[in-house]
């Protein structure tokens, strides 16, 4: 149905879910149907069972969307500060999650990036900086933990602790869910295209990334599997 709406109709219906969760819990009826909003809508239930929660190092957790007794135990282990990759506030797990921060004197920011598209030049680029600004240990997080959470955790390694890049991409793995021949294997593709185009003749990341890297090549030239993509975002729904 939605993908049959006109854009203006799409985001207006956005802005609308947004204005929705985008407030303070103002009550106990606000935060049952936040809970039931997390749970069912945003497939929080699953997370229950499983946060994919991994330390990518001691100091850096890559995780999907947590929910509050999941942000409270990470507190009491010291964590400092939680990055949302998600964005956009469509979801009753947003203000559970300001909240619990807010709670337990952990810190949100966010940091938007890409899962079914080329990595943006400057969102690449900035994370250097961002990366130097966080209080750690910090965890990164995106809906499922798989995709945005792994392709983070891989700039973390290879810009943050300037990692070899086999180890950094080893962050895009099956085993936490990620998919490489669905639309998300762009970001296998992103790291692959440094290898052939900028490490291979010894120029550090970044450089490539600002002087070499084309984002519009990329997206023409990566082609996904069709039941991969139908497995990633028909059946396991991921954003």
């Amino acid at each position: 149905m939605l993908k049959s709406m006109k854009p203006e109709d799409r985001y207006a219906r956005r802005m609308a879910r947004i204005a929705r969760w985008d407030r303070p819990i103002g009550g106990a009826w606000d935060r049952v149907k936040a809970w039931t909003n997390m749970l069912a809508s945003d497939h929080g239930v699953f997370r229950l069972a499983y946060l994919n929660l991994h330390k990518v190092t001691p100091q850096f957790w890559r995780a999907a969307q947590p929910a509050p007794p999941d942000i409270r135990a990470a507190a009491r282990q010291g964590l400092r500060t939680i990055v949302n990759l998600r964005g956009g506030r469509e979801h009753g797990s947003w203000p559970l999650e300001k909240e619990a921060c807010e709670r337990e004197g952990v810190r949100l920011v966010d940091y938007v990036v890409r899962s079914r598209g080329a990595p943006d030049r400057d969102a690449v680029l900035g994370a250097k900086r961002f990366f130097e600004t966080l209080d750690y240990p910090a965890l990164v997080h995106c809906k499922s933990g798989a995709d945005r959470a792994g392709f983070m955790s891989a700039l973390y390694l290879l810009i943050h602790e300037n990692r070899p890049l086999d180890e950094a991409m080893d962050q895009l793995a099956l085993r936490y869910g990620h998919f490489r021949f669905a639309k998300t294997g762009i970001l296998d593709a992103f790291f692959e295209r440094y290898r052939d185009e900028g490490l291979a003749r010894g120029m550090p990341f970044l450089e490539w990334v600002e002087t070499v890297y084309d984002p519009e090549a990329l997206e023409r030239d990566f082609k996904p599997s069709f039941w991969s993509d139908v497995i990633v975002d028909g059946l396991l729904k991921r954003e």
